[in-house]
């Protein structure tokens, strides 16, 4: 990884873009976004709708033509896809195909293994535990057909994390979910984090990205501020984009009231 050095600490920088520009159909949906994430960090990436969070993560897999520059750990994106692991929204995915839990998260490994060779002892090895850290290894035989919304969004996590990812990119994590699935999720990623994960979140879910990133990001084709969540939330950008009607000031003084470096650590 790159060292580099920041108010006099050096850190493990993972994902570093810079100049980020996508179109669509002619029309610039994101535009000049630079960001830099470090091993350890949660950044929740907010926004309304169409402000081109899921295109912006898209593009730093290189699924979309765009300008600028995406690097993993000092690697341009296309020779570093395999440090990264992706969760896109739960729609995207096939799930009336005839496949496994273990299988489908088995597709997470082939940027590693490749698309013509077989998977070996390491890969299986990898399967499985990704599998046992959503908490789905008694099912892991099962089709994905039959699985429940929030089973099925633990498959993807697991898929995402059978690559031992550097860098964890999730979209909207939390849709539709029920509470318990919610809280194992919020869980695994705070633990992700703490193992030195660089973890970037897209969500619609304000009050818990406020309490459990330790940053967030406000886009709206460009990134408007990058910051703590009191800071972010406190802006008068995301007063222009959300209106005095979110009912969000409570969560913003209980962030600040936080101490130091534990967005969670609440009284």
């Amino acid at each position: 990884m790159n060292r580099r050095s920041g108010a006099g600490t050096p850190v493990d920088e993972v994902l570093a873009i810079r100049g980020l520009h996508v179109e669509l159909a002619g029309r610039r949906v994101v535009d000049g976004v630079d960001l830099r994430v470090a091993a350890g960090e949660m950044v929740g990436l907010l926004g309304p709708n169409g402000a081109g969070k899921t295109t912006m993560l898209r593009a730093v897999l290189g699924l979309l033509k765009r300008s600028g520059s995406v690097a993993v750990s000092g690697r341009p994106i296309g020779k570093a896809r395999d440090l990264v692991g992706y969760v896109p929204q739960r729609h995207e995915f096939s799930w009336d195909f005839p496949i496994s839990i273990e299988n489908a998260v088995m597709t997470g490994r082939v940027a590693r293994i490749g698309w013509f060779r077989r998977p070996g002892v390491t890969d299986f090895r990898a399967v499985h535990e990704a599998i046992d850290r959503v908490r789905l290894a008694d099912l892991a035989k099962r089709p994905v057909g039959e699985l429940s919304g929030g089973q099925r969004q633990r498959v993807l996590v697991a898929r995402a994390l059978a690559l031992n990812p550097e860098l964890l990119l999730l979209d909207e994590p939390f849709t539709g979910l029920d509470v318990p699935t919610q809280e194992l999720l919020t869980g695994l990623f705070a633990e992700l984090a703490a193992e030195g994960r660089a973890i970037v979140m897209t969500t619609h879910d304000l009050y818990s990205a406020a309490l459990e990133c330790s940053r967030l990001c406000l886009l709206d084709r460009r990134i408007l501020i990058d910051g703590e969540p009191a800071e972010v939330l406190n802006s008068v950008h995301w007063r222009r984009l959300f209106g005095a009607r979110v009912l969000l000031p409570g969560v913003a003084a209980d962030v600040a009231a936080s101490p130091a470096g534990d967005p969670r650590g609440i009284a």
